[in-house]
């Protein structure tokens, strides 16, 4: 092994063991959701869309559509947080205080982040709202068809 390899090949095991990553059975998906629950809720919305699927990067949830994320969702206990792609309403909803840029160079592209107490009153229509502007945002033009036949 090369010099500091040892050390490098630690940190990873570590960051693997962090993440939830399991050398046999790949990424660990997150618990689940209560359909009743805030964060159920927002899920059971981005699933109802056409051709959406879920699926476990990093151990979080990410709700896809062909592939193309358009919400990630985490819930842990009375917190939730979810980033969504708002290319029209993103300076709008950064007014609010819950609302801030998405990391990772994703905010500059209109993605934000809210983060909520899910015991308190949220805004769900709100939620919903911008849940649908950044399904439409990454879907293909022939699945906002079926979507606005509806």
């Amino acid at each position: 092994m090369a010099r500091g390899a040892g050390r490098l090949h630690e940190i990873t095991r570590r960051a693997g063991y962090y993440f939830g990553v399991h050398k046999r059975r790949g990424l660990v998906p997150p618990a689940r959701l209560d359909p009743r629950s805030f964060a159920g809720r927002l899920r059971a919305r981005a699933l109802a869309f056409p051709e959406t699927t879920e699926e476990f990067p990093w151990g979080e949830r990410a709700l896809k559509v062909r592939g193309k994320v358009f919400m990630f969702l985490h819930a842990v206990g009375g917190s939730v947080a979810f980033s969504v792609k708002l290319p029209h309403s993103a300076a709008e909803a950064l007014e609010f205080s819950y609302v801030e840029p998405t990391g990772y160079g994703l905010g500059k592209h209109g993605w934000v982040t809210v983060r909520v107490d899910a015991t308190r009153d949220a805004p769900i229509e709100t939620f919903e709202a911008w849940l649908e502007e950044s399904y439409r945002a990454v879907a293909p033009k022939r699945l906002l068809a079926k979507l606005d036949a509806r």
